[in-house]
């Protein structure tokens, strides 16, 4: 619950324009990764089984973030903002139990593209991760939602 709350600041935080001072040092020094992207919207009957309810028509963006351990692994979680006139605000944040399982080294997470917002709805991302400090070999890890809000996380296949 309170990583929950966390995020519920880190939100308002990172998308808020002017940024004050004050406020970017509410940002947990843990967050390594930040990138967001992709869209949603909802249907005529709103958005089922979120955290916050979604009304019919609203929209918003994903959010993809990584939270360093103490043991230096990483914790990835996926976020749902919604964004309309009354400003931005969390719908939902899940924990990727598929990155939990592997306790990651997170080296990078990247967007599918750096030109905006796409044409169909939906999120696309790579995680650049190691699975033990000692090695060398970064793995790619894709983290895909497609235009029904269906998540999929898997290793990369290139």
């Amino acid at each position: 619950m309170k990583l929950l709350a966390l995020f519920a600041l880190l939100a308002p935080l990172l998308f808020s324009a002017p940024v004050i001072a004050d406020e970017i040092a509410e940002l947990p020094v843990t967050a390594t990764f930040v990138i967001s992207g992709g869209y949603w919207e909802s249907g005529p009957e709103g958005v089922a089984g979120v955290e916050t309810p979604v009304e019919a028509g609203d929209r918003g963006y994903y959010k993809l973030v990584a939270i360093r351990q103490a043991d230096r692994t990483a914790r990835i979680h996926l976020q749902m903002i919604a964004s309309g006139e009354a400003g931005l605000r969390l719908v939902e944040s899940v924990e990727l139990e598929e990155f939990t399982a592997i306790k990651p080294y997170v080296t990078g997470i990247h967007p599918e593209s750096m030109t905006g917002v796409a044409a169909t709805p939906g999120f696309f991302a790579t995680v650049y991760l190691r699975t033990s400090p000692e090695t060398e070999r970064v793995e790619e890890w894709t983290v895909l939602i497609d235009e029904l809000g269906d998540i999929k996380v898997e290793r990369a296949s290139n």
